[in-house]
């Protein structure tokens, strides 16, 4: 089941995959110095900044750009989907956390859409991205995402795209990765907010609890896309400068972590 992050102040590495469909527009707290890091931009940023924030507003653009969450169904959302609310306006919602919509995690279950991914959009240009963005059936208006801002939604749908195929899989969720070398990732860099065993922060319930290892072993792929990009509205690193093997390792030992 999916929960809504209930996030510390401090910065996280690794977050709940879920907020429910109705979500309230502020975003997890953080401090007022850190706003600027969390929703700006940098004077002059960089290819790999740029991929980052293209993959949180991918994830939630309104948590993201720290704006209102849109009211009702997105247009285009299929009438059969078990889906609802602002959730529906999210670009993950119909094309997935391995970005293969249909033909991949979104194949069936409470998540299918029938709607295509957007790996076939790898390496289009940037302005045919953001003008099919622009237009039906997505239909985001500037005051929704402001032209620089989906220029990094484009940046990261051509040149950003983690093809976790080969190391996630689908129907297991196993991980190849170097356990023993995520240990050492994790406990040099998560842990300072997680703790050693991942339980330091819980943003279940005591009942329920969602820590590091049982959101690793169950939304395996949605964990790699905020370790490589974030959590939109956290404060919180990632690993989009480092290489896609650093963040799998980190994964795979993640999976290793107690989930209650």
């Amino acid at each position: 089941m999916h929960r809504l992050a209930a996030m510390s102040t401090i910065a996280l590495l690794l977050v709940s995959p879920e907020a429910p469909a109705q979500q309230a527009a502020k975003g997890p707290e953080h401090s007022r110095a850190l706003d600027d890091v969390v929703h700006g931009a940098p004077p002059r940023p960089t290819e790999t900044w740029l991929r980052a924030a293209g993959g949180r507003i991918y994830d939630n653009w309104w948590q993201a750009l720290d704006r209102k969450p849109p009211r009702g169904n997105h247009p285009a959302y299929p009438t059969g989907g078990k889906r609802s609310g602002a959730t529906t306006w999210r670009c993950v919602e119909c094309h997935g956390w391995d970005y293969n919509g249909k033909d991949g995690l979104y194949g069936g279950g409470e998540r299918h859409t029938g709607i295509k991914g957007i790996r076939a959009a790898a390496g289009r240009d940037l302005g045919q991205i953001m003008a099919l963005l622009r237009a039906a059936p997505h239909g985001y208006t500037p005051d929704m995402i402001a032209d620089a801002e989906l220029e990094r939604v484009a940046i990261f749908v051509s040149r950003g795209q983690d093809d976790a195929d080969p190391y996630i899989d689908i129907r297991s969720g196993a991980v190849k990765g170097d356990t023993a070398r995520g240990a050492a990732l994790f406990q040099t860099t998560c842990a300072v907010c997680h703790g050693f065993d991942g339980r330091l922060l819980n943003w279940g319930t005591e009942q329920d609890p969602g820590f590091i290892g049982t959101e690793a072993n169950a939304f395996p792929h949605e964990v790699l896309h905020k370790i490589r990009n974030s959590h939109p509205g956290a404060a919180m690193i990632n690993l989009r400068g480092f290489p896609l093997e650093d963040a799998v390792d980190i994964l795979a030992y993640a999976k290793t972590l107690p989930t209650r």
